[in-house]
């Protein structure tokens, strides 16, 4: 059976991802998307200022997140 979409018309890697033609995206998400789309690591320092957004939470706080109990799901 013969794929309708020919393979020249999909994207080869990751970096051949048109944002706007292949994914339903808004102006804004396309924005964001080229702008954490970098080939450049983060230097520690800019890893420690991206991390610092965040801010701290305290054992107490973290205690009342919820999280999964009970019994592990099995198929």
């Amino acid at each position: 059976m013969s794929d309708s979409k020919s393979t020249s018309d999909r994207p080869q890697s990751a970096g051949d991802l048109d944002f706007e033609r292949d994914m339903p995206l808004t102006a804004e998400d396309v924005a964001v998307l080229r702008r954490l789309n970098r080939d450049v690591a983060l230097s520690p320092k800019e890893y420690e200022l991206f991390l610092e957004q965040f801010g701290d939470a305290s054992e107490e706080e973290l205690l009342k997140r919820p999280c999964f109990r009970g019994e592990p799901f099995e198929l």
